[in-house]
C-alpha cells in the first residue's frame, strides 16, 4: 500500500468511528497528536485521538459524517492534509450535557506526517472547537 493510500485508509477510519482498532494498522508506535483545541489539549498520541473520535462518533453523535473538500500529499515533507466538514448532532449519551438534539457543521483540517514506511508518526487538528461546541448548545 502506498503511503497516500494508508494516509486516506487512517483519515476515514478515524473519521468515521473506527477507533484505534480500525486505525492502528496506519499509524507509527507512539504517533503524536496535537491540537489547539480545549476539548482535545490533554489529548497526546494519535491512539489517544482515535478512541476519543470513536466515543464520539459512536457514543455523542450516533450517525455523523464527513464532507471531504479536498486533500493532497506534499512529497517534499512527506504530509498527507485533509479539509473536511464534521456534520453531527448530539442525540447520543455523552458530552458534558444531556442530547441537545443540536448539529454541528464544523471544518477542519488534518496534517498526518508519514515515516518511511507510510505509517502516520504524527498528526495534527486544526479544529475551533468553541464554534461546534456553541452549534451543539454546550456553550
Amino acid at each position: 500500500m502506498s503511503t497516500i493510500e494508508s494516509a486516506n485508509k487512517f483519515f476515514d477510519a478515524c473519521e468515521t468511528g473506527k477507533g484505534w482498532d480500525g486505525c492502528k494498522d496506519y499509524v507509527a508506535e507512539n504517533a503524536s497528536f496535537e491540537c489547539q483545541a480545549a476539548p482535545l489539549a490533554d489529548v497526546g498520541t494519535v491512539e489517544a485521538y482515535c478512541e476519543w473520535m470513536a466515543g464520539f462518533a459512536n457514543v455523542t453523535a450516533p450517525g455523523c459524517r464527513y464532507d471531504l473538500h479536498t486533500s493532497g500529499f506534499d512529497a517534499d515533507n512527506n504530509t498527507a492534509f485533509f479539509f473536511a466538514t464534521f456534520i453531527g448532532t448530539h442525540s447520543g449519551d455523552g458530552g458534558p450535557v444531556p442530547p441537545t438534539n443540536k448539529e454541528t457543521r464544523s471544518h477542519y483540517v488534518y496534517t498526518l506526517t508519514m515515516n518511511a514506511e507510510g505509517k502516520v508518526e504524527k498528526m495534527v487538528k486544526i479544529w475551533n472547537a468553541s464554534f461546534a461546541l456553541r452549534q451543539l448548545g454546550w456553550m
